[in-house]
């Protein structure tokens, strides 16, 4: 028998793990009654930071972010970890790839890892995540890493969730220049070389570091980049240092946090819209008789979302603007 949304929340706040997994499982399916088990859960969160690990595939963001979540535990932090992994085209479930590589971290009971399915969501990171991420918060961990699921330049709805962003980069697969271009640049906070035994890391920085005298201008103080070994350990007691550090220097937390509310609020907003207009158009065949047009050429997707958008103003008791 499941248990209620009541027991649940009880054993969240008393710290049982059993009850935290079966409220995130229930939340990212949209179970019935997510919605109020959130509202009651956000007071008690806010308090945990968070940090988005980004990057190209390859560039071993898992092993570096379960080398930072034991180096965290060693201070006495606690750590909630959210593997965004491909979503699978069969099952739209994650991979789960990424915990063949936190096997450390799954040991340690200080540590929780969930990983979870990008569903779709542009830029890798969808809002389950941002969900997930206040269940964390609300159980009571510290620092809660994001690790995407590394789609490259476009990785930057990450942003709207961290506190801090790391971009993660390695040399031999060209992510010195990748790394430079618009998008995936302008999002991040720190830099990181990974696997920096290997032959090319010190160029890659250099890279990294003449682009930003470039594109910092104005911008202070310039994003610090690091070179670590995540696999040998190397490098990432500077590397956590930095991101201690960078908890509450750079950005203005109350600005920084105001932007991120509101981009949430439009997030859930869209969803909502999105399935309200569903279900009426399933109803009434609106988008069905729209789709046989297109289907017989008589007509073309943006005159048919055009002529949808009176039925959305309709439906929501939108008045045309004069």
């Amino acid at each position: 028998m499941q248990a209620s949304w009541e027991t649940l929340l009880d054993g969240l706040k008393k710290g049982n793990e059993r009850s935290l997994a079966r409220i995130i499982t229930l939340v990212e399916n949209r179970e019935n009654g997510w919605k109020d088990a959130m509202k009651r859960l956000y007071p008690l969160g806010g308090k945990a930071k968070i940090i988005g690990v980004t990057g190209s595939p390859g560039a071993g963001k898992s092993t570096l972010t379960n080398s930072i979540a034991r180096e965290l535990v060693s201070r006495g932090r606690t750590v909630g970890i959210i593997a965004v992994d491909p979503s699978s085209p069969f099952s739209g479930g994650a991979l789960l790839g990424d915990r063949l590589r936190m096997r450390d971290a799954v040991n340690l009971p200080e540590i929780f890892i969930r990983s979870m399915a990008t569903r779709g969501a542009l830029g890798g990171l969808c809002q389950g995540a941002r969900d997930v991420s206040r269940i964390l918060d609300a159980f009571g961990k510290d620092v809660i890493l994001i690790e995407t699921v590394g789609v490259g330049q476009d990785e930057v709805e990450v942003v709207k969730t961290a506190d801090i962003v790391m971009v993660v980069c390695v040399p031999g697969q060209g992510d010195g220049i990748q790394a430079l271009k618009a998008g995936i640049m302008e999002i991040a906070d720190l830099y990181v070389v990974n696997k920096a035994d290997k032959e090319g890391a010190d160029e890659v920085a250099a890279d990294i570091g003449g682009m930003l005298d470039i594109a910092s201008e104005g911008r202070e103080p310039r994003p610090p980049i690091l070179k670590t070994s995540a696999i040998h350990n190397l490098g990432v007691t500077e590397l956590v240092d930095a991101l201690v550090h960078g908890f509450d220097a750079g950005k203005n937390r109350a600005a920084w946090q105001a932007q991120r509310i509101k981009e949430e609020i439009l997030s859930l907003l869209e969803s909502e819209i999105l399935n309200c207009l569903q279900d009426k158009w399933d109803r009434t065949g609106d988008l069905d008789k729209a789709i046989h047009r297109i289907l017989k050429q008589q007509t073309d997707p943006y005159s048919a979302a055009d002529s949808l958008l009176p039925l959305m103003r309709e439906a929501f008791g939108i008045k045309e603007a004069t």
